[in-house]
Order: C-alpha cells, then structure tokens, then sequence
C-alpha cells in the first residue's frame, strides 16, 4: 500500500494556495478543472519532497475548490496536517510576518500550531532536536484553538 494524499476542501483557491504556497512554502504539482463536476483539484507537495512528486511518488495535499460555494465546518474534527521544517523559529516568525496568527507557539522549541484560511489544523514540527526556548515564543500565549 502506498499512501497517496490528503485532501481537504477550500472556499477560497487563491487565498489557499496563498497560504499552502506562498506562506509554508509548498509547491503546485498538477491541477485539474472539472467543467462537468464543477470542481478544481490542486495537488501540492512540500518543498522538500516536490522533485520526487513530479517523477515517482510522494505524499501530496490535494486542495479541492468546488466552484458551487458550500458551508464547511468543522475544520478542527478533521484534525491536523503536520509538517516537519528546518528552523521552527525562523518559520513561524515568516508566517507571522506574512499575517498569519500562530495559535500556538513553538514554547518548547519544537512544535506550533497554526491554521489555513478553512480553519484546518497545520502543526509544524522542529526538525531536528528541539531548539533551546527563547523570546518571544516561549512566553507567547495560545491564540484561539488549534
């Protein structure tokens, strides 16, 4: 069994990829508009796994933008997506730059919490080692739920 991809449903495909892209640093794979079920499907890799995507197999995120506008809650029973990065303290200072809110901040040096623009869960995860706590993470409070 290989595992292929995680999907979740978007209200806002620009604002997604804005976030998913520009803001975590994921890469566009492939994409396909459905004219007949109305639909666009973005596939996205992380940036480290983006080259093996193309060519074999990596595990993607599938964005699906149903082009008929429908209410999706919660966001929070889907659980999270989880992301392993290099510096977590250099990436959620990047993300907060860019307006995004850490709703829970890398305290111990190793793992924070933030959301997409549907509300879906992202945890962000230290690389290596835990990072020594330092300011202004480790006295930074939660921010709403995560």
């Amino acid at each position: 069994m290989d595992y292929l991809h995680t999907m979740v449903r978007v209200t806002d495909l620009d604002a997604s990829l804005d976030f998913y892209c520009n803001k975590l640093g994921m890469t566009e794979i492939r994409r396909r508009d459905s004219e007949n079920g109305r639909f666009t499907l973005v596939f996205l890799a992380a940036d480290g796994d983006a080259d093996t995507a193309r060519q074999t197999h990596a595990p993607l995120l599938e964005l699906t933008y149903n082009w008929d506008p429908e209410d999706y809650s919660g966001g929070r029973n889907f659980g999270h997506l989880a992301f392993r990065v290099d510096d977590i303290y250099e990436t959620c200072q990047r993300l907060m730059d860019g307006g995004v809110t850490i709703n829970r901040p890398p305290r111990d040096g190793y793992m924070a919490f933030v959301r997409s623009p549907d509300g879906i869960s992202i945890e962000l995860l230290q690389k290596s080692a835990a990072k020594e706590p330092c300011e202004p993470w480790a006295s930074m409070p939660n921010t709403g739920t995560w």
